[in-house]
């Protein structure tokens, strides 16, 4: 069968659908980014339906509860863009469910792509966090819980990215013969060990990211407090509201959000790669800092373990641990032997698995055991 990518946005979905038409199973790719936009990123004759308002409205939000109106919208699109020949429906989680009972009426086996935990379980950890450190947070709306959980019932095959990921989804009573994990992949030519890395008595610790709650900034924060002096600590990233305080007493450099083609110069400047994050899917910068040939530090929520042997490519801590962190990122600081080992392991351990055709070959191969289902 022949599938048909729906992405509101760009997400890993055009890494998908330029794997999936390199190998013949591509049959459309719906999205909300415009056609010239589209362009940059994918073949020429990849075939597209856009609805690029939607995108306009992303990022100029003029509604009330943007990401569900857009939610819907575009699933109704998708709805009505349907390839006459009945194949496998991509969609994204939250944005496709008006187009689920269409597609599978008309034949369609239909896969949500859920790039983090279990909505539910990320709701719950994202209040607690807010509620901890005295931040107002909007959370999410209960109306995208409803929706993605219906989403989540409907679907044929739910796929997310780490084993982590799905044990939220099997702890909430999904079947595990309903899930599937495909760790996303990394552009190995993109991003490489720098060919000298940069003296300095100070190591640079780098996190890429949202700089915010979820990704465990607090923690970095105070780790970063507890080692003195004898680290540099780097935040790259858009910095959410409210953490204007929390980032003032903890001495680290803010550097904003950067383009993607500035990363690799980020990741060749620095010498340990920290992300202590409360919950994700699988963050992208992991595995580009892992391709840079750093060692990383993690925590478990990030799907640290489906990458990195403890002791070998990096170090798995515990989440809300300064205590933890502060010893793994200590030790690195002062072994750069060490350091250069763990960085030389981590690249070959993406090689060995983890570039966009790798996550290409494991897609094609979950969706041909989707359709010889009953």
């Amino acid at each position: 069968m022949r599938v048909t990518i729906a992405v509101h946005g760009r997400f890993h979905g055009f890494d998908l659908a330029r794997e999936l038409w390199g190998r013949g199973r591509l049959e459309r790719l719906i999205t909300t980014y415009p056609a010239f936009a589209v362009r940059r990123f994918l073949p020429a004759d990849l075939p597209v339906r856009t609805i690029a308002w939607l995108e306009a409205l992303r990022r100029l939000p003029l509604v009330p509860s943007p990401d569900l109106f857009i939610g819907k919208a575009f699933a109704r699109f998708v709805a009505a863009n349907l390839p006459e020949e009945p194949g496998i429906l991509v969609g994204w989680s939250g944005a496709t469910l008006e187009a689920m009972d269409p597609a599978r009426a008309r034949g369609f086996r239909v896969v949500i792509e859920r790039g983090s935990s279990h909505i539910r379980h990320q709701a719950e950890v994202l209040a607690a966090e807010a509620k901890r450190f005295g931040l107002a947070s909007a959370g999410v709306d209960p109306r995208m819980i409803e929706r993605e959980e219906a989403e989540y019932v409907l679907a044929d095959l739910i796929s997310v990215p780490t084993g982590f990921a799905r044990d939220t989804f099997l702890a909430r009573g999904v079947a595990a013969e309903k899930l599937v994990v495909n760790p996303y992949g990394v552009d190995l030519a993109g991003f490489a060990p720098a060919a000298h890395r940069r003296e300095s008595e100070a190591p640079r610790i780098l996190f890429v990211g949202r700089v915010g709650l979820r990704k465990g900034v607090p923690t970095l924060l105070e780790a970063g407090r507890r080692l003195k002096g004898a680290c540099e600590v780097r935040l790259v990233g858009p910095v959410e509201a409210g953490m204007d305080t929390l980032l003032g007493a903890g001495g680290a450099h803010v550097a904003g959000p950067k383009p993607g083609a500035a990363l690799p110069g980020e990741y060749a400047e620095a010498d340990i790669f920290c992300l202590p994050s409360l919950e994700e899917g699988l963050p992208l910068t992991l595995l580009q800092a892992m391709a840079s040939g750093l060692p990383v530090v993690a925590t478990p929520e990030t799907g640290a373990a489906d990458l990195i042997t403890h002791g070998v490519e990096g170090l798995i801590v515990p989440s809300h641990d300064p205590e933890a962190l502060t010893a793994a990122l200590r030790g690195l600081a002062a072994d750069p032997e060490r350091r250069r080992a763990m960085g030389e392991a981590a690249r070959r351990r993406v090689e060995a698995g983890f570039g966009w055709s790798d996550y290409g070959e494991r897609a094609v191969a979950a969706y041909d055991r989707l359709v010889q289902r009953p």
